[in-house]
C-alpha cells in the first residue's frame, strides 16, 4: 500500500516539474513579446492631414498623442473635437497588425458631432440616428492595398464591435459597441 503511494506521489511531482518545464519558457515569451509600444498611423481623406504616433507606451495612454489622434478624427465638417475611446484605437491597432499594413489608415469618418450625424441621417437611411460615431466609439477606414472584403473578415475575426461593410461606398465600418454585422 505504501509503495502506491509513493508512486503516485512520485508521478504526481514528476508531472507537475514536466508542466512547470513546458510552462516557463512560454510564460518568458509571452512576456517578451508583450509590446512596449502602440502605433497607428492615418490619413485623414477629407482634411489632407497626416499622423503617426505611438499612443500607447509601457502600459500607458500617452495623453499628447490621444489629443492628435482626436484632432486628426474631428469632425471635418464642424470641426468639433470629441476624446475617440480607447478601445477602437487598440482595436484599430489590432485590425492593422492583422492584416500586416505598412500604410497609413485612411480616415472615412471619425466623430461626428450630433448636428452632422442628423444631417447624414436626413440624406440616408444608412446613418444610424444613435451612431457609435457620435460617441467617438466608432470609425469608418480604407487600407488601400487591401480589399475591402479583407479588411471585413479582419475585423470580423476580432470580434470586438460592429462590423459594417460598405464596398461600393469604399469603405469598412468598425465600432467599439457590441459585437454584431451589418
Amino acid at each position: 500500500m505504501k509503495v502506491g503511494n509513493d508512486l503516485s506521489r512520485r508521478s504526481f511531482l514528476a508531472y507537475g516539474a514536466a508542466i512547470s518545464v513546458i510552462i516557463s519558457p512560454v510564460s518568458a515569451w509571452a512576456k517578451a513579446k508583450a509590446p512596449t509600444e502602440k502605433w497607428l498611423t492615418f490619413d485623414n481623406l477629407h482634411t489632407g492631414e497626416k499622423l503617426k504616433t505611438a499612443y500607447w507606451q509601457n502600459g500607458r495612454y500617452l495623453p499628447e498623442s490621444l489629443k492628435e489622434i482626436n484632432f486628426i478624427l474631428r469632425d471635418f465638417r464642424t470641426g468639433d473635437v470629441k476624446q475617440i475611446d480607447r478601445n477602437l484605437l487598440d482595436l484599430l491597432n489590432s485590425l492593422v497588425q492583422k492584416v500586416e499594413a505598412n500604410e497609413p489608415v485612411q480616415v472615412i469618418s471619425g466623430y461626428r458631432s450630433p448636428k452632422t450625424n442628423a444631417m447624414l441621417s436626413r440624406k440616408s437611411s444608412g446613418v444610424a440616428k444613435k451612431s457609435y460615431h457620435m460617441k467617438g466609439m466608432a470609425i469608418d477606414i480604407n487600407l488601400p492595398s487591401f480589399r475591402l472584403s479583407h479588411i471585413r473578415k479582419a475585423a470580423l475575426d476580432l470580434e470586438r464591435g460592429g462590423v459594417g461593410y460598405y464596398p461600393k461606398s469604399g469603405f469598412v465600418h468598425v465600432d467599439v459597441g457590441p459585437v454584431r454585422t451589418w
